[in-house]
């Protein structure tokens, strides 16, 4: 999508592990897609949809 800026977490590693990009800078959708295949597709969400995403990653914690 034109104009998107991808960001990375802070706390993805540099190892090439599962890792995805968001990118949050245009208004009304929040896009997602794969660091190990960026032409391979790209999710869309609302905000509002997101925000429940990451309210609700941040709840249950890492994944061991």
């Amino acid at each position: 999508m034109t104009g998107a800026r991808w960001r990375k977490s802070t706390k993805s590693g540099s190892n090439g592990g599962a890792c995805v990009e968001v990118a949050d800078n245009l208004p009304g959708v929040v896009l997602v897609r794969d660091t190990k295949n960026r032409d391979g597709g790209t999710l869309a969400f609302g905000p509002v949809q997101w925000q429940g995403f990451v309210d609700l990653a941040k709840a249950l914690g890492p994944v061991s």
